[in-house]
């Protein structure tokens, strides 16, 4: 699909997740399969740059694809000057965010907070847009269906956001109240994908390649955005742009695979973070990765005391050592099935 002067490789992109999409995580979800990626939110706050936290976050040294980057706050002059900074540090891409629900978020009445206020959220979005385009910069913007049930106001925010110039709009089909509780609403990206003429990317609850299909079809979406179900389940995106190409659903990875991959990850995630704070952030990884296979919890239980990269590392390959024979497929219980297709 295409978004501003750029063609995406495949509709199925990665979300924006506190934590979790820095800047390996994004590039090995591209690798497997994902057509696009979001970077954790960064603040707009002018104090806050100079952070360790903001700084990795900024910090884009050899990522592959668009680059698009997600700024959060509650200033439009500050968001503004936000975008630019992005822009000038690498971002192709900037994302407005509308759509967190943390308390420490909402608090300060940004990320889904917003949505509270709709002459505010108008005047971000105009400031931000304004900023990117003189220099040709695609914004878009990622929110949810409303602050609380008796307040979704997403369609409207959505029709203005577009005549303001956002040139694709994500919607994770729960009101802020919800959190992640309960179920997505589908129908309510339904209505505002067939209200709008640019791109809209459904979120929320997406967690296999048969799911992401329903979705699409169901919400006539142009695209699907996969967070959660993507933590240590990388190759979920090349599951589902197989499915979504061929009808056909496409195997686990082999045992040797997942090991090579997870052993990369952890390798570029210490570059960023360094040994210190890489060993101990890479603790959250490793444990979605192994969830659900065999021996997992007494791993974890051994791998979370280590404080050692070259340790972490040497117990990661072990623990894959004696999962099973490389030539194997990787089991998870809640993923074992019959119907797949090994090509």
């Amino acid at each position: 699909m295409q978004l501003g002067q750029y063609l995406l490789e495949s509709n199925v992109f990665v979300a924006p997740m506190a934590g979790v999409t820095d800047r390996p995580f994004r590039s090995l979800c591209k690798k497997l399969g994902a057509g696009y990626a979001v970077s954790e939110m960064v603040t707009s706050r002018p104090d806050l740059i100079k952070s360790a936290k903001t700084q990795r976050r900024i910090n884009h040294a050899g990522e592959s694809g668009v680059i698009s980057v997600q700024i959060a706050g509650t200033q439009p002059k500050e968001m503004a000057e936000a975008a630019l900074f992005n822009i000038d540090k690498g971002a192709q891409v900037i994302d407005i965010n509308m759509g967190c629900p943390a308390k420490k978020v909402c608090n300060k009445w940004a990320g889904s907070a917003l949505m509270q206020d709709e002459t505010l959220a108008l005047s971000i979005i105009e400031s931000v847009v304004n900023a990117c385009q003189s220099m040709s910069i695609p914004v878009t913007l990622k929110m949810r269906t409303g602050w609380s049930e008796q307040v979704k106001n997403a369609k409207v925010i959505a029709l203005a956001a577009q005549a303001l110039g956002v040139q694709m709009i994500t919607i994770h089909g729960r009101t802020r109240e919800l959190g992640y509780k309960g179920q997505a609403e589908y129908d309510t990206i339904r209505q505002i994908k067939s209200a709008l003429s640019i791109p809209v990317v459904a979120n929320g609850d997406i967690d296999s390649a048969e799911k992401a299909k329903w979705v699409l079809d169901s919400t006539k979406a142009d695209a699907v955005m996969i967070g959660r179900a993507a933590q240590g389940n990388p190759w979920i995106f090349r599951e589902t742009t197989h499915y979504l190409q061929t009808g056909r659903l496409l195997a686990p990875p082999l045992v040797v695979e997942a090991r090579s991959l997870l052993l990369e990850h952890l390798e570029e995630h210490y570059t960023l973070y360094g040994s210190f704070t890489g060993v101990r952030t890479a603790r959250k990884h490793i444990g979605w990765y192994v969830k659900g296979l065999e021996g997992h919890e007494a791993f974890k239980e051994k791998m979370n005391r280590l404080e050692d990269t070259c340790e972490q590392l040497r117990a990661v390959a072990h623990y894959f050592d004696t999962l099973s024979e490389y030539g194997e497929r990787l089991k998870k219980v809640k993923l074992e099935r019959t119907d797949y297709v090994y090509e």
